[in-house]
Protein backbone atom coordinates (compact mmCIF):
# COMPACT_ATOMS: atom_id res chain seq x y z
CA UNK A 1 0.00 0.00 0.00
CA UNK A 2 1.42 3.17 -1.02
CA UNK A 3 0.80 5.27 2.00
CA UNK A 4 0.98 9.56 0.99
CA UNK A 5 2.35 11.97 4.13
CA UNK A 6 0.82 15.07 3.38
CA UNK A 7 0.73 18.54 5.19
CA UNK A 8 -2.33 19.76 5.90
CA UNK A 9 -2.65 23.58 7.37
CA UNK A 10 -6.33 24.73 7.02
CA UNK A 11 -7.92 27.03 4.33
CA UNK A 12 -8.63 30.50 5.48
CA UNK A 13 -12.17 32.24 4.06
CA UNK A 14 -10.43 35.89 3.45
CA UNK A 15 -7.30 36.80 3.68
CA UNK A 16 -3.58 36.21 2.40
CA UNK A 17 -1.17 33.63 1.73
CA UNK A 18 2.15 33.81 1.63
CA UNK A 19 3.94 31.14 -0.26
CA UNK A 20 7.26 30.34 -1.41
CA UNK A 21 9.22 32.21 1.30
CA UNK A 22 12.70 31.62 1.66
CA UNK A 23 13.21 28.70 4.26
CA UNK A 24 13.62 30.18 7.90
CA UNK A 25 12.02 33.43 6.91
CA UNK A 26 8.26 33.29 7.97
CA UNK A 27 9.16 35.12 11.44
CA UNK A 28 11.26 37.65 9.79
CA UNK A 29 8.05 38.40 7.39
CA UNK A 30 5.61 38.45 10.30
CA UNK A 31 8.26 40.76 11.97
CA UNK A 32 7.96 43.60 8.73
CA UNK A 33 4.04 42.89 8.85
CA UNK A 34 4.12 44.48 12.17
CA UNK A 35 1.68 41.51 13.28
CA UNK A 36 2.64 39.82 16.98
CA UNK A 37 -0.99 37.56 16.94
CA UNK A 38 -1.64 39.99 19.16
CA UNK A 39 -4.29 41.94 16.77
CA UNK A 40 -6.80 38.93 16.96
CA UNK A 41 -6.08 37.79 13.31
CA UNK A 42 -6.08 33.89 12.63
CA UNK A 43 -2.49 33.62 11.28
CA UNK A 44 -0.45 30.06 10.03
CA UNK A 45 2.73 29.65 10.05
CA UNK A 46 4.51 26.49 8.36
CA UNK A 47 8.48 26.26 8.24
CA UNK A 48 10.41 24.50 5.94
CA UNK A 49 8.22 22.48 4.39
CA UNK A 50 9.51 20.61 0.83
CA UNK A 51 9.23 22.34 -2.09
CA UNK A 52 10.33 20.89 -5.64
CA UNK A 53 10.73 24.80 -6.79
CA UNK A 54 13.11 25.97 -3.62
CA UNK A 55 14.33 22.43 -1.75
CA UNK A 56 12.24 24.18 1.43
CA UNK A 57 9.66 26.77 1.93
CA UNK A 58 8.04 28.63 4.39
CA UNK A 59 4.41 29.68 4.02
CA UNK A 60 2.50 32.32 5.79
CA UNK A 61 -1.33 32.35 5.76
CA UNK A 62 -3.03 35.45 7.46
CA UNK A 63 -7.05 35.15 7.77
CA UNK A 64 -8.59 38.95 7.49
CA UNK A 65 -5.64 41.02 5.91
CA UNK A 66 -4.78 41.47 2.21
CA UNK A 67 -1.36 42.91 1.98
CA UNK A 68 -0.51 46.99 1.00
CA UNK A 69 1.51 47.21 -2.12
CA UNK A 70 4.67 48.86 0.36
CA UNK A 71 4.11 45.31 2.44
CA UNK A 72 4.40 43.34 -1.05
CA UNK A 73 7.55 45.22 -1.66
CA UNK A 74 9.31 44.83 1.74
CA UNK A 75 8.33 40.80 1.97
CA UNK A 76 10.72 41.13 -2.01
CA UNK A 77 13.17 41.80 -0.12
CA UNK A 78 13.22 39.27 2.28
CA UNK A 79 11.80 36.63 0.12
CA UNK A 80 12.84 37.13 -3.66
CA UNK A 81 10.78 33.68 -4.59
CA UNK A 82 7.41 34.49 -2.57
CA UNK A 83 3.60 34.33 -4.35
CA UNK A 84 1.18 36.27 -2.48
CA UNK A 85 -2.41 34.77 -3.10
CA UNK A 86 -5.17 37.04 -2.03
CA UNK A 87 -8.03 34.77 -1.13
CA UNK A 88 -12.10 35.25 -1.30
CA UNK A 89 -14.50 32.76 0.11
CA UNK A 90 -12.05 29.82 0.52
CA UNK A 91 -10.94 30.60 -3.00
CA UNK A 92 -8.03 32.40 -4.91
CA UNK A 93 -9.11 35.44 -6.00
CA UNK A 94 -5.49 36.65 -7.68
CA UNK A 95 -2.44 35.24 -7.45
CA UNK A 96 0.96 37.29 -8.08
CA UNK A 97 4.98 36.99 -7.91
CA UNK A 98 6.80 39.33 -5.49
CA UNK A 99 8.99 41.77 -7.83
CA UNK A 100 11.43 44.30 -6.45
CA UNK A 101 10.34 47.52 -7.67
CA UNK A 102 13.38 49.70 -9.21
CA UNK A 103 12.98 52.24 -6.55
CA UNK A 104 12.37 51.52 -3.00
CA UNK A 105 10.98 54.48 -1.21
CA UNK A 106 10.48 54.75 2.28
CA UNK A 107 11.10 51.28 2.63
CA UNK A 108 14.39 51.14 4.31
CA UNK A 109 16.18 53.66 6.09
CA UNK A 110 19.60 54.57 5.14
CA UNK A 111 22.49 52.91 6.88
CA UNK A 112 24.96 55.94 6.78
CA UNK A 113 24.24 57.99 9.77
CA UNK A 114 25.47 61.12 8.21
CA UNK A 115 22.77 61.02 5.06
CA UNK A 116 20.13 63.76 4.97
CA UNK A 117 17.63 61.33 5.63
CA UNK A 118 18.86 59.92 8.85
CA UNK A 119 18.68 63.58 9.99
CA UNK A 120 15.53 65.91 11.12
CA UNK A 121 14.76 66.74 7.85
CA UNK A 122 10.91 65.46 6.63
CA UNK A 123 13.03 63.64 3.66
CA UNK A 124 11.90 60.16 3.05
CA UNK A 125 14.62 57.34 1.91
CA UNK A 126 14.36 56.46 -1.43
CA UNK A 127 16.99 53.60 -3.02
CA UNK A 128 17.48 52.72 -6.26
CA UNK A 129 18.13 48.86 -6.55
CA UNK A 130 21.14 48.12 -8.51
CA UNK A 131 20.89 44.54 -8.53
CA UNK A 132 18.30 41.94 -7.40
CA UNK A 133 20.38 39.35 -7.07
CA UNK A 134 22.54 39.27 -5.18
CA UNK A 135 20.54 42.45 -4.16
CA UNK A 136 22.36 46.00 -4.10
CA UNK A 137 20.09 48.71 -3.17
CA UNK A 138 22.06 52.42 -3.42
CA UNK A 139 21.07 55.69 -1.47
CA UNK A 140 19.75 58.36 -3.90
CA UNK A 141 21.02 60.94 -1.22
CA UNK A 142 24.23 59.70 -0.20
CA UNK A 143 25.26 57.03 -2.84
CA UNK A 144 26.12 54.39 0.20
CA UNK A 145 25.18 50.74 -1.12
CA UNK A 146 23.54 48.40 1.18
CA UNK A 147 23.29 44.37 0.36
CA UNK A 148 20.29 42.35 1.00
CA UNK A 149 21.40 41.88 5.10
CA UNK A 150 22.42 45.62 5.51
CA UNK A 151 18.88 46.66 3.92
CA UNK A 152 16.72 44.08 6.09
CA UNK A 153 18.57 45.40 9.29
CA UNK A 154 17.25 48.81 8.23
CA UNK A 155 13.83 47.97 7.09
CA UNK A 156 11.57 50.84 7.92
Amino acid sequence: MNERKELRVQKIKDGTVIDHITAGYALDVLRILGLTGKEGLTISVVMNVPSHKLGLKDIVKIEGKELLEEEVHKIALIAPNATINIIRDYEVLSKMKVKIPDNLIGLVKCGNPSCITNSREPIKPVFHVISRDPLLIQCYYCRRIMDRSEALLNLI
